[in-house]
């Protein structure tokens, strides 16, 4: 400990967090029932704790002070007194150093030893004892920030959700093995921001990255044991600091230059976040931070004995959503990405633990109240995925306006349907668009639907069509970990096979699935490797695989590349024709002035469906007309959207089917853009069909042909 004076002022209660202002240093730490707090200063390097400071300003329960010499850079943390009482919910133990919740930056890592945990690791009394080992050393510590940097010109996108694509990537697994990245770049924020990274993002097209957290969050100390760490990063420790193992240069401006760079090539980013529960776990967590600074205030405890946890998240604590100064922290985290970090929106994981008020999951809660009143948060791209692991968590289709969601009901529908389940027809309609049974009521509209097929949690698109089942035996939980109603279908093996006419098929069926996705209406969402055909060898749970099962592998076969670039076409279909991405649900009947259905739904005798096809438990062929001229929209400048006259035509059942094209007009000419039983869709015969023409629809395919009016019989028309 230093002998030299420390100028020490009272401060202010506001901000939280330690905040430069270009002279010193104001620290502020909320805590309700702490009896005293103690600022600790440390060395540079972390190791030695150079000043003890006893912050004895308290306003409105946040702790303050003022440190005139403080500058950018300082480490820190803070030693919180109070009664160790966990019966009653209070673990306060000052020999624990914790990191403050607000820290904009952490410096160091996180050592595992028994000194991290508030109570004696393997005492009878397991934590109702208390364990008195200074757990500095093995700490983290919070780092003062300089808060500058040159924005330039940048600002929001707001790319129109209907306009959205957005790819799901973990920043490492991206471009840890990509070799046109300099080496020492690889896996960080800096290499999602050089040139190789963002001209394949601009090549394929999509508009939004959502990156898995990359929040500060630590590794499981049973996975380290293990060999193992926490890859996803679903542990959040600090929801104001960036990941410091994404960071090449160990300064936050690098986070800064990614997202500034992205935006400069037209690409929004979003934020994976883990609000609903921390990594200090359950009742035999560590103590880190928020059990060691407030627990009651912090968590949600058990009404009967607090000493235990409500976890509606499955990790051992769920955050207590009901406490305003928790609410506070989590909309000042959000704000501080937005206004600081210049993030174009999040998406919140299990997010219907966030919307519990009481018990029950409350679509009108505390939550969504503030931020839909935030002049900032109002604004951004508000993604939930709508279910927690408590009673009543499902609430697909039941979260407010300004609100989309990972449409759970998307997946397995189209997961069932082209695995060649029956039945399905009326379902697969609601799904193809927008799901109007889910949000029309609720006056949302069709982008309310985030779709997907796969993402991180799961099989990936081609495990998804060559495993019946999961192989996670390499995470070390005997295969009984991750989820094992997968809806996927092997084609006929398990794995990989040397069987063409297998691998034929499990290449087509990935083109139905990509297919199907990004010409729905709603928006698509891609998981990062999908359009490469990247396997995880069947892990469907590869949140512990921080090695080359889970990084995307740059060296692509023919058929990869094939694949890439049958997806870039798809995207710029759904780009180029406003068909494919309405604002507004369908009406199913005459639009005013044109006189036309804006959609019709066919069987394969050409007419439309009728009731009794709708219910057939055998039905697994459909077809969908779309009338361009029958959109009934209007642009920003109030100019009629319109487009050309679409066909699609799903099959998923295992023989082809003569599928007659309809009637009227008499003189239409059809052009078939996408035909999914074609194994290179580039060569697509480019012949033209007429109406009431049998179309030979290949069995499991999906064909998309765009009306040709008055049309010469020729070869070489416009494809697009």
């Amino acid at each position: 400990m230093s002998k030299n004076p420390l100028a020490v002022w009272p401060g202010h209660p506001y901000p939280l967090g330690a905040t430069w202002d270009g002279e010193g240093v104001n620290f502020a730490l909320f805590s309700e029932h702490a009896e005293k707090v103690e600022l600790c200063l440390f060395d540079p390097n972390g190791r030695r704790n150079t000043h003890s400071v006893d912050m004895r300003w308290q306003t409105d329960q946040v702790w303050h002070c003022y440190l005139p010499e403080a500058r950018p850079g300082t480490l820190y943390g803070y030693r919180v007194y109070g009664p160790y009482d966990p019966a009653s919910g209070h673990r306060f133990n000052p020999k624990k150093l914790l990191l403050d919740p607000y820290a904009k930056d952490l410096s160091g890592q996180l050592r595992w030893s028994d000194a991290l945990f508030g109570y004696r690791v393997g005492h009878t009394d397991q934590d109702l004892s208390i364990d008195r080992r200074d757990s500095a050393a093995g700490m983290f510590k919070s780092c003062v920030i300089d808060p500058a940097f040159t924005w330039g010109d940048d600002k929001p996108l707001r790319t129109p959700w209907h306009d959205t694509v957005i790819y799901e990537m973990h920043v490492k697994g991206f471009t840890a093995r990509h070799p046109d990245i300099p080496p020492q770049l690889r896996g960080t924020y800096a290499a999602l921001a050089t040139a190789p990274a963002i001209e394949y993002l601009k090549r394929l097209g999509v508009t939004a990255v959502e990156l898995m957290p990359t929040h500060a969050f630590i590794d499981d100390r049973h996975l380290l044991q293990k060999g193992l760490s926490n890859y996803w990063g679903y542990n959040s420790i600090g929801f104001f600091a960036p990941e410091p193992r994404y960071n090449a240069s160990g300064n936050i401006k690098e986070f800064k230059t990614m997202v500034k760079r992205l935006h400069s090539e037209g690409i929004e980013v979003i934020l994976d976040v883990v609000y609903n529960h921390t990594a200090e776990g359950n009742h035999m967590g560590p103590t880190l931070c928020f059990r060691g600074i407030d627990n009651c205030a912090y968590y949600r405890l058990n009404h009967d004995d607090r000493r235990y946890y409500m976890d509606y998240t499955g990790c051992g604590n769920t955050l207590n959503m009901r406490h305003p100064r928790v609410l506070q922290l989590i909309m000042d985290s959000l704000r501080y990405w937005v206004q600081e970090m210049h993030i174009d929106g999040f998406r919140f994981d299990l997010a219907s633990a966030l919307a519990r008020e009481l018990h029950a999951v409350d679509r009108l809660g505390a939550f969504f109240d503030i931020i839909h009143q935030d002049p900032v948060l109002s604004q951004v791209k508000l993604i939930a995925e709508p279910w927690d692991l408590g009673e009543g968590g499902y609430q697909v289709g039941n979260f407010p306006v300004g609100w989309t969601e990972w449409n759970g009901k998307y997946r397995d529908t189209m997961r069932a349907y082209w695995k060649g389940d029956g039945g399905l027809i009326g379902d697969l309609a609601y799904r193809l668009t927008g799901s109007s049974d889910l949000y029309e009521r609720g006056g949302r509209r069709p982008y309310a639907s985030i779709n997907f097929v796969t993402c991180h949690d799961g099989f990936t698109l081609r495990d998804l069509v060559s495993y019946n089942d999961k192989h996670n035996q390499a995470n070390g939980e005997d295969n009984r970990d991750g989820e094992s109603h997968n809806l996927s279908w092997n084609c006929g093996e398990e794995g990989a096979t040397n069987n063409q006419h297998i691998n034929t098929l499990r290449a087509r069926q990935q083109r139905n699935f990509l297919a199907t996705l990004l010409l729905s209406q709603g928006v698509p969402m891609i998981t990062a490797g999908d359009e490469l055909g990247r396997s995880q060898q069947g892990n469907n749970n590869a949140y512990c695989q921080d090695n080359e099962l889970a990084w995307i592998d740059w060296s692509l076969n023919k058929e990869q590349r094939q694949l890439f670039k049958f997806v870039q076409r798809l995207i710029r279909l759904r780009k180029k024709h406003p068909a494919f991405r309405r604002r507004y649900f369908f009406q199913g009947r005459d639009i005013f002035g044109v006189g036309v259905k804006d959609i019709t739904w066919l069987s394969p005798s050409g007419g439309e469906m009728t009731d009794k096809e709708w219910h057939q438990a055998f039905g697994r062929c459909l077809g969908l007309f779309l009338a361009g001229d029958a959109i009934g929209e209007h642009d920003e400048r109030g100019r009629k959207i319109s487009d050309a006259n679409f066909i699609l035509l799903f099959n998923s059942h295992h023989e082809d089917l003569p599928f007659l094209l309809p009637v009227d007009p008499a003189l239409a000419r059809w052009e078939v853009l996408i035909d999914t039983g074609s194994l290179n869709n580039e060569s697509v015969s480019r012949r033209l069909y007429h109406a009431k023409e049998k179309f030979p629809l290949q069995r499991r395919s999906f064909v998309l042909m765009k009306q040709l009016i008055s049309a010469p019989l020729r070869s070489g028309s416009p494809r697009d």
